[in-house]
């Protein structure tokens, strides 16, 4: 990329007439974005974007606010432009004025955006930039807009078709199997021998989604357990002591982890396509499986319970769970729990509930031990998705349900 980099740097100097690729290192990055967005050539929107990239990545926080305001800002769209264009439009509809339409509603820095994913390595750095973008703008409502700029085009980049899914095993790359340690957010590995154990044995399974312009990275990635039965706790499938169970006498997988690995992609949905796909791959290559299922943490259960000022007993929290999963609700009337709002939302079902299943100081604190287990069955998961889509509607087993109704008898009676 350095050699690249001076070859088109030469070019550059030698046709740009006298403005040298030094120069820009002498100005500031909001004047370099300015000139990314105005520049016509190749070689030069090349050089502009690797320049504001490198450079972006050096700053501290306080420069990158001030970066950002300067897309907000100097970037947005003209509100004045947009309605003439849209004024136009409806006077007389034709390709024209259609186009026009568009140019004037798409702020400028979405090109920007675009330019700069011209260079090579140009997506994982834009990747990062939108994390600290959603990390120092959070609250502030022009850049709030902006991150819907960055969501826009990556829902686009980041679209399923362009995904490569892949088996993690013990003989993948070290600086790969190093990263799957670092991203677990649900069952931490805390040893290359608790990666091993999750990845070699003929039970074990993980799978991850890369990018053509990340293959390094993983996005996002999926620990599975190939069981007999529907386990109700998660230590036994962690422990280091354990049988291994033949792939073929297996009848149930278990998705007992997923963890998104990339902060700037936040939203950008694809845990709903590595689940369905996995399932898929499973159950062809092996068609004894009956059950797919996840043994899923209940983050906002404790935190929930005290918002409401209750303290169930320990034997009562796996239907005091039911009735969070099937009755709390937050923003837009979904479901509080975002596991829930998750695997219900591809499509799931709430199938079981179960007391002292993780018991990791994690595990405790977020839901006082209890998991749930959530059934995809895969004939089913579009006609669920669509129902949860249109009215939020939770699916969930009559024993769920039964636990749910008397956890709520006991909860209105302050027990």
């Amino acid at each position: 990329m350095t050699v690249l980099s001076d070859l088109l740097a030469s070019v550059f100097e030698r046709g740009a007439g006298g403005a040298r690729r030094g120069d820009w290192s002498k100005r500031p990055i909001e004047e370099l974005a300015d000139a990314l967005i105005s520049a016509h050539g190749e070689t030069s929107g090349a050089i502009l974007a690797e320049s504001i990239l490198s450079r972006f990545r050096g700053m501290d926080d306080a420069a990158k606010l001030a970066f950002f305001h300067h897309l907000a800002g100097a970037m947005n769209i003209d509100p004045a432009a947009a309605r003439s264009a849209l004024e136009a439009y409806e006077a007389e509809p034709s390709k024209a004025t259609y186009r026009a339409f568009l140019a004037g509603i798409e702020p400028p820095r979405q090109e920007l955006i675009r330019r700069l994913n011209q260079v090579a390595g140009a997506t994982g750095a834009l990747v990062e930039m939108r994390a600290d973008l959603l990390r120092l703008g959070k609250g502030t409502p022009e850049l709030e807009a902006l991150d819907l700029d960055f969501r826009h085009l990556f829902a686009s980049w980041f679209n399923r078709g362009f995904l490569n899914l892949r088996r993690i095993t013990w003989n993948t790359p070290a600086q790969t199997l190093e990263k799957i340690i670092a991203y677990e957010a649900v069952h931490a590995i805390d040893s290359w021998d608790d990666l091993r154990r999750r990845v070699q044995p003929e039970d074990r399974r993980c799978f991850a989604f890369f990018h053509p312009s990340m293959q390094d990275e993983p996005l996002i990635f999926v620990e599975v357990a190939l069981t007999h039965g529907i386990p109700g706790a998660v230590q036994p499938l962690l422990a280091e002591e354990r049988k291994t169970l033949k792939s073929g006498a297996a009848d149930t997988a278990v998705f007992y982890s997923i963890s998104n690995c990339q902060a700037g992609l936040a939203g950008i949905s694809f845990g709903n396509s590595l689940i369905k796909q996995v399932a898929t791959d499973l159950a062809s290559e092996l068609p004894n499986l009956a059950r797919f299922v996840t043994l899923s943490p209940i983050p906002g259960l404790m935190s929930w319970l005290e918002a409401e000022g209750h303290s169930p007993a320990k034997a009562d929290l796996p239907g005091v769970a039911a009735y969070y999963l099937l009755n709390a609700k937050g923003r837009a009337g979904l479901p509080r729990d975002p596991v829930a709002r998750f695997h219900l939302g591809n499509g799931a079902v709430v199938h079981a509930l179960h007391g002292e299943a993780d018991l990791s100081q994690k595990g405790r604190a977020q839901s006082g031990g209890v998991m749930v287990n959530y059934l995809y069955d895969l004939r089913r998961t579009a006609e669920r998705h669509e129902a949860f889509a249109g009215t939020g509607a939770v699916a969930a087993t009559s024993a769920v349900k039964s636990l749910a109704s008397a956890a709520e008898t006991k909860l209105t009676k302050g027990a």
